[in-house]
């Protein structure tokens, strides 16, 4: 069965659809950001950065900034195992750039004591298209995502060099030397990008996962 994304929870005519909780794990990155979009998308959005905060939501983003330093935080936070906890029970996880690599089961070119959450099935190459000066914007189209296709921002990001059979391509580079590199995943509840969606306005994809987390509720 395709994985693409789930039909809005529209509900009857007069009836209210109920706005999913969806945190943002506040220990680095672009945590303001995310919270505005996902906001902007219906959802009540607000940072997470201890286990009984997490309790309280239906969805967690990870949000970009620097793996090897959120890893560290999730271990000084006490945040790992509860998160392992709630991806097993099926919570709805989308993590972009540095969420990316900690969702992956595999990471290449990282520190041998960085740790992600080992959740879906895909290998990553951290840092793939260059260092800090190397990041670029370039359109990818994604499956499931009407209209034009994203302004996609992307800063010291990873790519996907090979995915499990439950994990569904959603987008690849379509031009330049990364051309047909994969950048955009889903593995049933769990989403990865290789770029940065808030920083761009666009709220497609944020919508997306709203939409996501509304159905697995």
């Amino acid at each position: 069965m395709s994985a693409g994304i789930p039909r809005p929870a529209h509900g009857k005519v007069g009836e209210q659809v109920t706005a999913p909780t969806i945190g943002v794990l506040a220990l680095q990155g672009d945590v303001r950001e995310h919270v505005h979009a996902l906001a902007g998308c219906g959802a009540h959005a607000r940072p997470v950065r201890r286990p009984e905060e997490l309790d309280t939501v239906d969805g967690l983003v990870i949000p970009g900034g620097e793996s090897t330093t959120i890893s560290k935080l999730a271990d000084i936070f006490e945040m790992r195992e509860p998160i392992d906890k709630r991806i097993a029970a099926g919570m709805p996880v989308y993590g972009s750039c540095a969420g990316m690599i900690m969702l992956a089961r595999e990471v290449l070119d990282g520190r041998p004591d960085q740790r992600g959450f080992e959740a879906v099935e895909m290998t990553v190459r951290r840092n793939a298209f260059g260092r800090q000066v190397d990041s670029f914007e370039a359109p990818v189209t994604l499956t499931g995502i009407e209209g034009e296709p994203f302004h996609a921002v992307f800063i010291r990001a990873p790519w996907v060099e090979r995915v499990g059979d439950g994990v569904e391509v959603l987008g690849t580079v379509t031009e330049g030397p990364a051309a047909g590199r994969i950048v955009a995943v889903r593995q049933g509840n769990l989403l990865a990008t290789s770029f940065h969606p808030e920083l761009t306005g666009d709220l497609r994809l944020h919508a997306y996962f709203v939409d996501l987390v509304r159905a697995a509720g």
